[in-house]
């Protein structure tokens, strides 16, 4: 019998705000200088009192909303005490017993909490020494707990790539992996049997792929134990080391009580159904389109594939060029439309290009030409080439290059006339049954009008001719 995995993820976003969690110093994540970003409140100076940051608070009360969770009526904070060079306080003000949400759902996961919490330091390690830079120290940090109810690395890889999604929508965070600003762990356990197995968290892990790699590294690695009569599995936190593709033990996993938690007696509990800013009215009117909402609304009134419409919604940039041009356009080439942005579009602004050159009446221009079969795809993607690193009118381009196609039947008759001339063989072959011949001719034909000439009506035109 195969182990049934069960996974709960808990993820940390570093919020957008322009200071920090319960202090005035900057909120910066792009600044480069250590320990500028500080003062007497974030580095526990003897006196000074933390201020609770209001829009920290209204942006995990709106993550909240959007996922269906139930706001608090009551809610605190709480000191969390464990001693670490990245503490400076020798706690971390935290919430335990009455967060700001309770309950919601994400992508079909259900979510057990979120609460608000102060960042720690960031540690460097060079050789015999250890260095603290305290700049993001107190910075504002989204706690999000799910259920134990992940049950493949798949699932837990697609519930973090649509949150991240959901807290860019909201403005709540950047949430970049690879900046530390969104961090994954794992809380992994098997089982045969319905009750949850030994639990083990991993840490460390700061792209979806290593979500998905660490999660299935565990898998194996327990299983190995259980089958293997190695002992048993031990609670514990494991970091996951990118360059070895394994987990690694760091320390036995700590409980709740090991903390000590108990309200922090320099902040006031907040009784948010007296706030107007936070009732469940502002906080639903402030909402705007969500990501699932967008998703189904794209693929309903356009009829674009599912992965495509994860492409307009990932890259906002594509989306609003998307929609912008489509309200041009008749239905029939929504498709036309959704297929050249996601194949050359996307292809031609790979790395750091950008869009600005193309503009939405001009790319459906260039989409109604096309899809009148005034232009080959060939010439399509020139134009829309040109049209990238330059700008200008589609139409402008076809004419400069030569590239509207000739549908006109006198003078195709003329391409075709000179083509059945000089390859009498092949005409020979096509009219004994070898039916693949016209295709040669057809290039034959494409190759003399550079390109311009319409491959469709060649055809019809060459058939017509040889079959007198």
């Amino acid at each position: 019998m195969n182990y049934q995995l069960t996974v709960g993820l808990e993820v940390h976003a570093e919020l957008k705000t322009r200071t920090k969690m319960f202090c005035n110093s900057a909120n910066d994540s792009n600044e480069t200088r250590p320990n500028v970003n500080i003062c007497p409140v974030c580095m526990a100076h003897p006196g000074t009192l933390p201020v609770i940051n209001q829009q920290a608070v209204l942006h995990v009360l709106r993550v909240g909303t959007a996922c269906g969770g139930t706001v608090a009526d009551v809610t605190e904070f709480d000191r969390k005490n464990y001693f670490y060079p990245d503490i400076p306080k020798g706690y971390q003000i935290s919430q335990y017993k009455n967060p700001l949400i309770l309950g919601g759902i994400l992508n079909g996961v259900a979510i057990e909490r979120i609460h608000l919490e102060e960042d720690t330091a960031s540690s460097s390690h060079n050789g015999d020494h250890s260095l603290v830079n305290y700049n993001r120290a107190g910075v504002p940090l989204m706690e999000l707990v799910t259920k134990p109810v992940i049950k493949s690395p798949e699932q837990a890889s697609a519930f973090a790539r649509e949150l991240q999604l959901l807290l860019r929508t909201l403005g709540a965070s950047d949430a970049h992996m690879d900046k530390g600003e969104m961090r994954v762990e794992a809380n992994i356990s098997i089982s045969k049997t319905d009750t949850l197995g030994t639990k083990v968290e991993v840490k460390n892990l700061n792209s979806f792929r290593s979500v998905e790699r660490a999660i299935n590294y565990e898998v194996e690695r327990m299983t190995k134990i259980l089958d293997g009569g190695e002992g048993i599995i031990v609670q514990e936190t494991r970091g996951w080391d990118e360059i070895k593709q394994s987990t690694f033990s760091q320390r036995k996993k700590e409980n709740a009580h090991d903390y000590r938690y108990f309200p922090d007696p320099d902040l006031p509990k907040l009784k948010l159904s007296e706030i107007s800013e936070f009732t469940h009215e502002i906080l639903t009117k402030s909402m705007p389109e969500l990501p699932h909402e967008k998703r189904a609304r794209l693929i309903r009134n356009y009829n674009i594939k599912e992965v495509n419409a994860e492409i307009f919604i990932t890259d906002s940039t594509l989306g609003t060029l998307f929609e912008s041009t489509a309200v041009l356009l008749s239905d029939d080439t929504y498709n036309l439309l959704e297929n050249y942005i996601t194949s050359d579009i996307v292809g031609l602004i790979k790395g750091e290009g950008s869009l600005q050159n193309i503009i939405p009446a001009m790319l459906a221009k260039l989409i109604r030409f096309t899809k009148e079969g005034k232009l080959s795809s060939r010439g399509t993607k020139d134009i829309l080439m040109g049209m990238y690193m330059n700008g200008g009118d589609p139409e402008v381009i076809a004419h400069e290059r030569g590239l509207f196609q000739i549908s006109d039947a006198n003078q195709l008759t003329i391409v075709i006339n000179e083509i059945i001339t000089t390859h009498p063989t092949v005409v020979a072959e096509y009219k004994m049954g070898k039916v693949s011949a016209i295709q040669f001719l057809i290039g034959q034909g494409m190759k003399i009008s550079n390109g311009s000439a319409n491959p469709a009506q060649l055809k019809e035109l060459f058939e017509k001719r040889m079959n007198l």
